[in-house]
């Protein structure tokens, strides 16, 4: 059976007081003016720095998920073109960091490239992730097992790699999982329908932000 917004009351939204918001690869490269733009994604922005901020007003765990581009451990699909030299979130370069709207801090590439979260507010830590999901080889299901998270809301950067991913990656761990359909890039009606067919529901950040206040 397919999910919908239809679902999010009775599913999720008693859940979001338990939730955590991962934005993911929402890094300058990948915007506007960056050095590999994906298409959709600086329109999100706004929508998504509103949920942003209810998480913050909420005290609720925020994680930025991001790529860094270096060396041989690197998707298949690109490793060639990193290695040639290809500049798409190489560590330390500006286009790495977060946009700056959302995240003022520098990252710290050592550090996330060793496993560590690196704390960028009360509630917020960046997460490095070295393939398409967010829990693959990362310590995202430990740190929201530690924080009592049983949902996530997922926004941010092109829908059918790395959220996609992301969902699946959630679903395996028995997680509740909400899609914010409009403040995350590449999403359609066939992406969401696929995500509900595992149980993934889908709302809008207004509606996500009304249920959390």
């Amino acid at each position: 059976m397919s999910m919908t917004r239809d679902d999010l009351d009775p599913y999720v939204a008693p859940h979001l007081n338990s939730s955590a918001l991962l934005v993911i690869d929402t890094q300058r490269d990948f915007v506007d003016g960056g050095s590999s733009p994906i298409p959709g994604t600086t329109e999100v922005l706004p929508a998504i720095a509103a949920l942003l901020t209810a998480y913050r007003a909420a005290a609720r765990p925020i994680v930025h998920v991001v790529r860094l581009y270096e060396g041989a451990d690197v998707d298949l699909v690109r490793r060639s073109a990193v290695e040639a030299g290809a500049s798409m979130a190489r560590p330390g370069t500006p286009g790495s960091q977060v946009v700056p709207e959302f995240v003022v801090d520098d990252l710290d590439p050592d550090l996330l490239r060793s496993g560590a979260l690196q704390p960028v507010g009360p509630t917020e830590v960046v997460l490095f992730k070295p393939r398409w999901s967010a829990f693959h080889r990362t310590a995202l299901e430990a740190h929201l097992r530690e924080m009592g998270v049983d949902t996530v809301v997922l926004a941010g950067c092109n829908y059918p790699n790395c959220p996609r991913a992301t969902v699946f990656g959630a679903s395996e761990r028995d997680l509740r999982v909400l899609i914010a359909s409009d403040a995350i890039s590449g999403v359609d009606e066939r992406h969401l329908d696929e995500a509900g067919r595992i149980g993934a529901v889908h709302g809008t950040v207004e509606e996500i932000v009304e249920r959390l206040g």
